[in-house]
């Protein structure tokens, strides 16, 4: 079960850190790392800071202790004239305690001395390493940046490049769909012109004995019209016309 669990965080850890390396900018990336480091710094040079007022503040310490201890030697020197050697020996006393404090804040302010000393390379050292690292912090975003706008470039062209693929993919088959119903149509014209093929623009059923047919009737037509107009005409011209048609005069049918 234990093992399990752990599988499961792991591939949990896995997909977490994809997503995250999807999501991340590795500029804003580098800003903080940057931003981390001068805090750093700054902790180290207040720490120096402090060391370095402690310093002082000791050796101010250690400085009224000598004179203190000044003071009472000669104090002691006084008392023992004034023939008071009890007050001598207690400024005596003072002085060598005093002396004996001197010495402990010496050494004191030798240890600070020296803690303020590898503070002050530590903070050296920090400041270089962050100068280095702005440096190549900003090369390598301005890196990041061009490759970025690069990439994107190259994805619009690409891009471009699909979107015109498709446009000459349409093109050509507008182009085969266009000689496709010119070879149709040439085919149906030369059906209708061969016979194989009615032409759906002249009557059903129009062949040849149609044709005769209508011209029989239009004959007709013709003859009705004429002989019309004939009885309309004057008795002499009708009598001319029936002799030039070879019609009897009297109307008996007999020739003299």
């Amino acid at each position: 079960m234990a093992r399990i669990t752990q599988r499961v965080a792991d591939l949990f850890r896995v997909k977490a850190n994809k997503a995250l390396d999807r999501a991340e900018d590795p500029r804003e990336v580098l800003d903080y790392s940057y931003e981390q480091q001068l805090e750093m710094l700054q902790k180290v040079r207040r720490g120096l800071a402090d060391v370095a007022t402690s310093r002082k503040r000791v050796g101010l310490q250690a400085d009224q202790l000598r004179q203190s201890a000044d003071k009472l030697g000669d104090q002691a020197q006084q008392a023992l004239a004034a023939g008071r050697e009890d007050l001598a020996r207690e400024a005596l006393t003072r002085r060598t305690a005093a002396a004996s404090q001197v010495d402990g804040l010496e050494e004191q302010q030798t240890s600070l001395r020296a803690e303020e000393e590898k503070l002050t390379v530590a903070a050296e050292r920090l400041q270089q390493q962050v100068d280095s690292f702005r440096t190549r912090k900003e090369t390598i975003k301005a890196r990041y940046t061009s490759a970025e706008a690069q990439t994107r470039v190259t994805e619009s062209v690409s891009g471009i490049g699909d979107e015109l693929g498709d446009v000459g993919y349409a093109v050509q088959r507008a182009q085969d769909k266009t000689e496709q119903m010119q070879a149709r149509a040439g085919a149906l014209d030369e059906l209708i012109a061969s016979g194989a093929l009615e032409d759906a623009t002249q009557p059903a059923g129009e062949d040849d004995i149609h044709a005769e047919l209508e011209r029989v009737s239009a004959d007709q037509d013709v003859e009705i019209e004429l002989a019309r107009m004939k009885a309309q005409l004057p008795a002499g011209s009708g009598t001319e016309a029936a002799r030039e048609s070879g019609a009897p005069k009297d109307g008996s049918g007999e020739e003299d």
